[in-house]
């Protein structure tokens, strides 16, 4: 049988390419001979995926609660594997920076956009009743995206705002750690001592926190933005994404949690403790917190009015 050219070609540059790595191209081409066809369903892994839904309850809608936090862990994944590459870059550019920054805009939009699936897709009562058997599990041990927020800005930039202004990059990351405003949400307001879901928290990933925070050191999102040359840095492309991500993710993203709190766990005028002892109205509401990721981007009058309208927000989430 005639060996087309193409082939004939691809065959030699197959040998090329084994021959470098010393290994033997003919043990290749016998598995390959023996090797199945893929499969979607082989290469997603899908009875795996599918089997990784184990509700604690009976209740129905507990599976739609849980299916949606996977999702969303999924897609936190994705934002970590786009971070890493604007960190690990060599040769950092504006036009590089915004293709990422695209990237990462869209997966937390979709995130923010199906959002409508805790709001408003499940049973109020059996959602009260199931997340009493998921105590002290809670959405505030989401360890992936306590890492998305020191890939993307100096823990100075994470301390409460109240207190942010007594720390500054000479601070410890030790320090600056042990100040990051997420703590705050694991005190339980009664005893002022730390929730069960905050020590459990703590304990499974406060020495990964740290290696990461040491390790993006000078390095995070907002550090490669400033390392860029002055023409780069003025790019209004790259400043506009900067601003959509840290939006996103510091306002938008809040203002969802916000939505679904205020139609869970607020009855009557009372409010229901969250889910691990945190309180959710304490906690949540961006306009508190004022974290930002790029607060150098934003103007002081910006800044004073951030995440506001998350009142609004609600309003309209109840119509």
């Amino acid at each position: 049988m005639e060996i087309k050219p193409e082939i004939a070609e691809r065959i030699l540059l197959l040998e090329e390419k084994f021959k470098n790595s010393g290994q033997d191209m003919g043990s290749y081409l016998d598995g390959l001979l023996y090797d199945k066809y893929l499969t979607y369903w082989d290469y997603i892994s899908l009875d795996t995926l599918l089997s990784l839904q184990n509700p604690k309850t009976h209740f129905p809608d507990e599976e739609i609660f849980l299916t949606y936090h996977q999702i969303t862990e999924l897609y936190f994944k994705l934002i970590l594997h786009e971070q890493q590459q604007i960190i690990n870059s060599e040769n950092l550019t504006a036009a590089f920076f915004v293709g990422k920054l695209e990237r990462l805009n869209r997966y937390i939009r979709i995130l923010i956009n199906s959002f409508d699936v805790m709001i408003k897709g499940m049973d109020r009562e059996q959602f009260l009743q199931f997340r009493m058997a998921l105590l002290p599990a809670s959405g505030f041990q989401s360890a992936q995206f306590r890492m998305i927020e020191i890939n993307a800005t100096p823990l100075q930039h994470l301390v409460p705002f109240k207190q942010r202004n007594n720390f500054s990059e000479y601070n410890s990351i030790e320090e600056l750690y042990e100040n990051i405003y997420w703590k705050q949400g694991g005190i339980d307001l009664v005893t002022g001592e730390k929730t069960l879901t905050l020590k459990q928290f703590e304990l499974r990933y406060t020495p990964r926190f740290l290696r990461i925070a040491n390790s993006v050191k000078e390095r995070t999102l907002y550090h490669r933005y400033l390392q860029l040359p002055e023409s780069e840095r003025n790019n209004k492309t790259l400043i506009e994404a900067l601003r959509s991500f840290d939006t996103n993710v510091n306002v938008n993203w809040l203002l969802m949690h916000m939505g679904a709190a205020h139609r869970y766990l607020n009855k009557d005028n009372k409010t229901i403790a969250a889910t691990g002892g945190t309180n959710w109205k304490e906690f949540l509401p961006p306009s508190f917190q004022k974290n930002s990721f790029f607060p150098n981007l934003w103007s002081e009058e910006e800044f004073n009015n951030w995440g506001k309208e998350w009142v609004t927000h609600l309003f309209n989430t109840e119509k």
